[in-house]
């Protein structure tokens, strides 16, 4: 049974969210506060979270950059602002989806699920990798590194803190330096059942993996940009 926590200051909104999903077949928790929230989470480590944008003690956008520094947890955005902007600042602060209200109970299980997969769910076309004692080497060299299995990224030997999004691009990128993805297969990798995925949202993800990754995020080495294109990964660069 998946653990799905809402943050979700309207009571009858909470209540009728919580009641629903736990007829899906979720473990449910809800909290009414950004602070009583970041004390749940640290203690029950759920699978997703709902979060709404407007609380009485913070700003969701707010208390998303919070639990940014400490999991990755998936976190789906609900609110009734509509505008790209908001759906853009929600993006930026570390959240993986935006849902407006009003919204039907179908679409929410939808983007629930969707976002579920995503995180557990390895790509059909990953396989095992071996690799020699020189091949290890040239990759610790490189200065990045993945483990899959613990959805972990390391610069330098130091473990980075990723969103479900980053990660699947930083996974795409790893496995395939020097290709060059447009957005739209960026677009691909990402979309699960209805997301919320455009080009600006794969651009602001890039900017957020680039701010984690790059020494100057001004001047990216590793994931450059292909004018007119897309965007490519460099193990080796000058």
């Amino acid at each position: 049974m998946h653990k799905l926590f809402i943050i979700e200051d309207d009571t009858m909104i909470g209540d009728m969210l919580s009641m629903y999903l736990a007829e899906e077949g979720y473990e449910v928790r809800k909290a009414a506060t950004g602070t009583e929230g970041i004390e749940v989470l640290r203690e029950w480590k759920p699978d997703i979270l709902l979060l709404d944008l407007m609380l009485p003690d913070m700003s969701g956008i707010t208390l998303c950059e919070k639990i940014r520094q400490f999991t990755s947890v998936p976190i789906l955005m609900v609110s009734m602002r509509t505008d790209v902007v908001d759906r853009v600042n929600a993006l930026v602060a570390g959240a993986d989806d935006y849902l407006c209200k009003p919204f039907s109970m179908r679409e929410l299980t939808a983007r629930v699920g969707a976002l579920l997969r995503r995180s557990q769910i390895r790509p059909l076309t990953e396989t095992p990798l071996h690799f020699s004692h020189e091949d290890i080497q040239s990759r610790v060299s490189r200065k990045i590194e993945l483990d899959p299995s613990r959805r972990a990224v390391y610069v330098k030997g130091e473990f980075i803190e990723t969103t479900f999004s980053e990660f699947e691009l930083m996974r795409l990128f790893h496995a395939n330096p020097e290709r060059v993805y447009s957005r739209e297969e960026l677009i691909n990798t990402l979309r699960g059942i209805d997301s919320f995925v455009t080009n600006r949202s794969i651009d602001v993800h890039i900017t957020n993996l680039r701010k984690k990754i790059e020494e100057d995020p001004k001047e990216p080495k590793y994931i450059r940009t292909v004018w007119g294109v897309g965007y490519k990964f460099m193990f080796n660069h000058s």
